[in-house]
């Protein structure tokens, strides 16, 4: 998408290049190559990278857009922003050193973990901020040989029957590997159970252990959208909107931007305009997301049952040996993974006859196989 608006990543924003997922689970793990070999994933840090990072030869995805912004002509002002408040109806803000400046319109693109509800207090909008859950995030530094020998180019995604675990996996880039971990109630002892998992222990040297100090946090995640994104000259855009459930977050940050912009240039900068011409992008997104808490509990309910597990890595197995068969499973699993595709798309997949019929005559093929 960014691609056909002119913006391309350049070598030194691409940490690594990722050419298929490796599936973890406590029955087995399989390989699963990119589908269709078309579809490439490109892992870049939205900052500058890992705290305590010495040197690096890559740059911010985030720089990255906002040079090309000032090319455009945009103005940047390297500053926080102490108070928002209207002058006239219109946007007015008061930096830290005191400077005040009214504006047209006003765009939140904050994230939710800035502290925007302050900022919001004078303004008496009838926004609500997006319902929310921690998830885990840290930066392992791994040398050049460990990550060849035991991570590779592969995101390594686990499935793994730990409690209040939803989701976990290792994304290669550059001179570290991410780990991130979502699920409910993320604590230490959590932590510590994913990184005590053998699936997990496999992905590192023998003798590998955990750094004393190393780059995390537990940022907060958006799990459902905003009360009403926007205002009269006022409008919130990707995570301080909506965004996708788990996934895509740049990708929902590019579709609600261009949304509003879209409005603003062509309809207004009223309340009207936005619920008319921008609103209606954010409740897709919002309406995909109820969809796709659905896929995910049905993948909890698969990580907490054995034989729907053997059945899960048995097709996906048999789909990678034979490129040229229907990659069902693989291709629900590769677009729930990364976001590709619409939860709605995923689901209806899901539902075909042949992926039914597939998964169930798998799912039967492992039990008499481990049975016997």
């Amino acid at each position: 998408m960014l691609a056909a608006e002119g913006i391309n990543l350049p070598s030194d924003i691409v940490q690594r290049g990722i050419d298929s997922y490796i599936l973890h689970m406590d029955i087995g793990t399989v390989r699963i190559e990119t589908p269709l070999r078309e579809k490439r994933i490109a892992a870049v840090y939205r900052g500058s990278g890992p705290r305590g990072l010495k040197e690096t030869k890559w740059h911010s995805f985030d720089g990255h857009l906002q040079d090309l912004a000032i090319r455009k002509g945009s103005h940047l002002i390297s500053g926080r922003v102490e108070e928002v408040t209207w002058n006239n109806n219109r946007p007015q803000i008061k930096s830290q050193e005191g400077e005040t400046e009214t504006y047209d319109l006003l765009v939140f693109a904050t994230g939710i973990n800035a502290g925007t509800s302050k900022l919001l207090e004078r303004l008496g909008l009838k926004y609500k901020p997006p319902q929310t859950t921690r998830a885990f995030i840290c930066e392992l530094p791994l040398d050049e040989e460990t990550m060849n020998n035991y991570i590779g180019s592969s995101m390594h995604v686990f499935l793994l029957n730990i409690p209040r675990l939803k989701f976990a996996a290792l994304i290669p880039k550059g001179n570290c590997v991410t780990l991130c971990l979502l699920g409910k109630d993320i604590d230490k002892p959590l932590i510590q159970s994913f990184l005590d998992a053998p699936e997990v222990k496999q992905c590192f040297p023998p003798d590998w252990k955990i750094p004393e100090v190393f780059c995390r946090c537990y940022p907060f995640m958006n799990i459902g959208g905003a009360v009403q994104p926007f205002h009269d000259r006022v409008v919130f855009i990707g995570d301080s909107g909506v965004t996708r459930l788990y996934k895509d977050g740049i990708g929902a940050a590019y579709r609600t931007s261009k949304a509003a912009a879209k409005t603003v240039i062509f309809e207004g900068v009223s309340a009207k305009d936005f619920l008319t011409h921008y609103w209606p992008t954010c409740k897709t997104i919002a309406e995909d997301n109820m969809i796709g808490k659905s896929i995910f509990l049905v993948i909890n309910t698969i990580q907490k049952v054995c034989c729907t597990r053997r059945g899960v890595l048995r097709m996906v197995f048999r789909e990678q040996q034979h490129k040229g068969s229907q990659q069902r499973m693989s291709s629900v699993m590769w677009d729930t993974f990364t976001g590709s595709a619409s939860y709605r798309d995923v689901f209806l997949r899901t539902l075909h006859p042949f992926f039914l019929e597939s998964f169930i005559r798998h799912t039967v093929a492992s039990l008499w196989s481990h049975a016997r």
